[in-house]
């Protein structure tokens, strides 16, 4: 994905390929001889223009839900080892260690190598490896009474939903908008610009200033979804502040003992 000057050099050359072409097209077909027309071209802009900014915003509100989704999916793995590490209180001294050593291990591992590799979309294999020990340990626990039986079913639960945020949150770190919808996107945008274009203006200055701007509302808008789209990517991510939590609550919690 990109960065943020990547964006911005992006936004500033749409606008000068706009406004380029605009002078251009001044050169080949001036403003009086494009003004005659402007009753078809007003309402080829009006009807573009309208039906464009509908499927910009419905394409913007849907990225940032999934931008949104996967920000709320990454807070609440990242509770679950804390609140697995907590639930392990109830085992024996070995089985407890075990466990809530993986848990800070596994918090240690999304900070240095899971979030950084999703980045390039891959994944550490380290977090596997990590989710398959936290497995194997569990299935070892053994209840002595309706207390430990209560507390193992709840760890076990938060180990269950700790694997579902999980593989969740790879499905949405390799997801993106299809290339049809990017087609629909890009091609609406040109054909929105060029139209404004053809309108025949009485000031071409002020022509010029309004194409600018539209080039910079629609590149902008394009650019916010192609970041977004990729919410572990980009300029615009979602953050692992939820698992640099959980890392002060397990070393708090290791502090106790």
């Amino acid at each position: 994905m990109l960065n943020a000057f990547q964006n911005i050099a992006i936004v500033a050359a749409i606008i000068f390929a706009s406004i380029a072409f605009l002078w251009g097209l001044q050169i080949v077909w001036p403003n009086d001889r494009r003004r005659p027309h402007n009753d078809l071209i007003g309402w080829q802009v009006t009807v573009l223009g309208t039906t464009y900014a509908v499927i910009v915003g419905f394409m913007l509100y849907t990225v940032w839900t999934e931008f949104q989704m996967a920000d709320g999916n990454a807070e609440a793995e990242a509770n679950c080892p804390v609140n697995l590490a907590r639930l392990a209180e109830g085992f024996s001294a070995g089985q407890r260690l075990e466990v809530q050593n993986l848990a800070r291990g596994y918090v240690d591992t999304m900070l240095a190598d899971e979030w950084p590799a999703m980045n390039r979309l891959s994944f550490s294999p380290e977090s596997h490896r990590i989710i398959q020990e936290l497995w194997a340990t569990m299935t070892r626990v053994e209840a002595h009474n309706a207390s430990e039986q209560t507390n193992l079913d709840h760890a076990l639960t938060e180990l269950s939903d700790m694997t579902m945020h999980r593989r969740l949150r790879e499905l949405q770190a390799i997801s993106s908008l299809p290339g049809i919808l990017w087609a629909v996107l890009i091609v609406g945008a040109v054909a929105t610009i060029v139209s404004a274009c053809l309108f025949g203006s009485a000031d071409f200055r002020l022509h010029l200033v309004q194409v600018a701007m539209l080039a910079a509302i629609l590149s902008l808008a394009l650019v916010a979804i192609a970041d977004i789209n990729r919410p572990f990517q980009g300029a615009v991510h979602v953050s692992p502040t939820g698992f640099i939590q959980a890392r002060e609550a397990l070393n708090d919690l290791k502090a106790q003992h």
